[in-house]
Parts: structure tokens; C-alpha cells; sequence
């Protein structure tokens, strides 16, 4: 088999974990809060220390990808993963807190590690498409949390769920075994584990103006996607009156249309000479859709509701395959992973900023809408700035210019 389908195959799967592996507690936020006798707003908590954990993860990664290749740490994402959703499933405030720590350090591992090994076998004029392609696995696994949640909480209990998911992560560790001396044999066994690490990432994505804007981008749009992933399904319970068995399979419907659009948006930044065209459409669309949920009211049938998801999801959660393909194609030679890390810890901060200002926004105002129709205006903002060409012509000049 190629060895490229294999690739994109491997890291499709270990990306969905991922995503399943933050979205589970989100997803089965009603249930736990309703167990723990606590406010469903809290989760907006979770999701900003499990970005705190992320972001100080992603900035420093990079020389432990080189030193012990993408594969490897892609394994050790998934076993603090499973470790954080265990401890989760003990049902204190405080192991919920060691959870969003542990799953952010896990989680943030996947996206550094795969672009890593992707990088070297995809064709540079396909890697948008193949970038999209490995990044349905964040739809995917938001389907399977929304299928798999509800599931779990109706039959086994929440608390058991989540020890069943653990295990799962842990034996998708082991699977991935085989694949590691093709795809780490880059790795640089000597490689200094150099504390400055984080500093170097910070200033290379600072200094070079394309990486900066997509940093700014992935701020924008990492913040509104979290925002949609934290509150929708209680969004849906708590101030829509829907059933969590009818809101979980909304959520996943709607996260199921990104896996087409990510494959398609992939497609066409391929066929362009300027994928940034493709981002600022994105971005302007997605905010758009942000305020499109923010109508919600009680009134509406549920299949304007899952309409209205699926326009943002087409969007808001469907951008990464044509940004990461970016980041690849304005790192520096061998730094993909550590650049790819240092923009989406932007992404993090971004899931840091918005749960928190959405949480407020709610306990001020009782409502979600207000917090969905705000989230969406950087997104908008950021799309506008796509439109323009970084050196103020077209084509290939969105190649890395260096900032003084």
C-alpha cells in the first residue's frame, strides 16, 4: 500500500481520538453536572485549563518531535489522554482539573506530530487536500463523542463511559506501533531538549509575517470552533429543553457535514495558486454562521436547528486541512512540526479566551445567544484579512517574508 495512504490513514485515527479525547467531558457536561450538582457553565473552566495545558504543550513540543519522531509522541498523546479521561470518570472537582491538564497535553500532541510525518509524504501541490483529508478526524471524532456520550450515559453510566473511552485510546497506542520505524526514522535521537524551545517557536512564528497572520487566524478560529464544541450540546439541553438523545446526534449531524467540507475546502485550496483565498471565505462565513445560532429560539424544529449547525460546521469547523498546509509551506526546513505547534498554540489561547468570555457572557446575561453572536466577529475579522495578499500582489507572493 502507499505509503502516503497509510500515513494520512494512521493519522486520521490518531487525530479523532483527539478529538474525542477533549470532547468528552463537553459532551457529557449535562449529565456530569446534573451528577455533581454544579453549574453546566463550569465546563467553559474545563475547556480554558485544558487549553492552558495545550498551549504550553504546543509551544514547546518541537524538540521532542525531533528527537523522537511524530509517531512517538503522537503515542504519548494518546496515553496522557486516556490517563486525563480516567481520571475524570473519579467525579471530584479537583480530578476534573488533573483531567483538563492531562487531556490538553495529550490532545495538543496530534496535530504537531502527524503534520511532522505528513510533511515528508505529501506532494507539496496536494498537501491542502491531503492536510484536509487527515483533519476529518476532528469531525470524526466529534461524531463519535455525540453518538458515543449519550450511548455510554443511557447504558453504562457516564463515569464508566469514560473509562471505556480511556481504554480505547490506549489500545489505538499499541496499534500504532508497527507504523514507527517507517514513519520516525527522521528522528534525531541526539537532539538537544533545549528549554528555550517555546522562545524560538514564538519568535519564528512572530518573525515571519505569513505565519503571523495564520496565528492571528487560527486565535480567531480555534476560539469560535471551541466555543461551538463546549456550549452546543448544552446550549441545546438547558435553554432549548431538547433531550441530550436528541442534541448529541444534532451535534454529531452537523459535525459529520465537516467532514466533507474539510476534504472539499482541502480540494479547492489545492486547485488555487492562492489557498489564503479559500481561508478568508471561511472566515467571513463563519461568522456569519456564529450569528445564525445565536437566533435560536425554543420555537424553531429541529431540523432548522441542525441546519443552521451544519452551516457552521461547514465553516467554523472545517478551515484546518488549508491552514496547516500553510504553516507546512512557510516553516523552515525541518521545523514543521515546532511551527505547526507554535501557530496552533495561538488556537489554544483562542480556546482559553472565548469559553472563558462565553461563560461570562452567559452568567451575565442567561442567554447563549449573545456569547455565540460575539465569538463569531473575530472570525469575521479574520477572514477580511485573508483577502489581502501578504506583499500586496498575488500568486506566489504569499511566500514567507520575514518581518525585521
Amino acid at each position: 500500500m502507499n505509503i502516503l495512504v497509510v500515513a494520512v490513514v494512521a493519522m486520521l485515527v490518531q487525530q479523532s481520538f483527539a478529538t474525542l479525547g477533549k470532547t468528552v467531558v463537553p459532551v457529557a457536561a449535562p449529565a456530569v453536572a446534573q451528577a455533581l450538582s454544579v453549574s453546566p457553565a463550569l465546563v467553559g473552566v474545563f475547556v480554558a485549563i485544558t487549553s492552558v495545558a495545550s498551549l504550553a504543550t504546543t509551544m514547546t513540543c518541537n524538540p521532542y518531535i525531533v528527537r523522537y519522531g511524530g509517531l512517538r509522541i503522537s503515542q504519548v498523546g494518546l496515553v496522557l489522554m486516556a490517563t486525563g479521561i480516567a481520571a475524570a470518570a473519579v467525579g471530584s472537582l479537583t480530578f476534573f482539573v488533573i483531567s483538563a491538564l492531562l487531556t490538553g497535553c495529550g490532545t495538543s500532541l496530534s496535530t504537531p506530530a502527524s503534520s511532522q510525518i505528513l510533511h515528508r509524504y505529501a506532494p507539496p501541490r496536494y498537501a491542502p487536500l491531503v492536510f484536509s483529508i487527515k483533519q476529518t478526524g476532528v469531525p470524526v471524532g466529534s461524531m463519535m463523542a455525540g453518538f458515543l456520550i449519550p450511548f455510554f450515559i443511557l447504558t453504562v453510566g457516564w463515569q464508566a463511559g469514560f473509562l471505556i473511552i480511556a481504554l480505547m485510546c490506549l489500545v489505538l497506542a499499541l496499534l500504532l506501533q508497527p507504523s514507527r520505524a517507517e514513519f520516525d526514522r527522521d528522528r534525531q535521537p541526539g537532539y538537544n531538549l533545549s528549554p528555550r524551545a517555546a522562545k524560538t517557536t514564538f519568535l519564528t512564528v512572530m518573525g515571519t509575517r505569513g505565519l503571523r497572520r495564520l496565528a492571528i487566524a487560527t486565535f480567531a478560529f480555534v476560539g469560535l470552533q471551541s466555543v461551538f464544541v463546549a456550549f452546543f450540546v448544552t446550549y441545546l439541553v438547558t435553554e432549548l429543553d431538547h433531550p441530550i438523545t436528541v442534541a448529541g446526534p444534532v451535534f454529531s449531524t452537523a459535525m459529520a457535514t465537516a467532514i466533507f467540507a474539510r476534504i472539499l475546502w482541502g480540494w479547492v485550496g489545492s486547485r488555487l495558486e492562492t489557498p489564503r483565498l479559500v481561508l478568508a471565505a471561511l472566515g467571513i462565513s463563519m461568522g456569519i454562521a456564529s450569528a445564525a445560532l445565536a437566533l435560536y429560539t425554543r420555537e424553531w424544529p429541529i431540523w432548522l436547528i441542525t441546519g443552521a449547525a451544519i452551516l457552521f460546521c461547514a465553516t467554523a469547523v472545517s478551515w484546518h486541512g488549508v491552514l496547516l498546509a500553510e504553516v507546512a509551506r512557510l516553516s523552515p526546513a525541518g521545523m514543521v512540526g515546532g511551527m505547526t505547534g507554535g501557530v496552533l498554540s495561538f488556537g489554544n489561547a483562542g480556546q482559553i479566551v472565548f469559553p472563558m468570555t462565553f461563560s461570562a457572557l452567559l452568567d451575565l446575561s442567561g442567554s447563549y445567544a449573545l456569547g455565540y453572536l460575539i465569538a463569531g466577529i473575530p472570525g469575521l475579522i479574520a477572514g477580511i484579512m485573508f483577502l489581502r495578499p501578504l506583499s500586496g500582489s498575488t500568486g506566489s507572493a504569499d511566500a514567507p517574508v520575514r518581518a525585521a
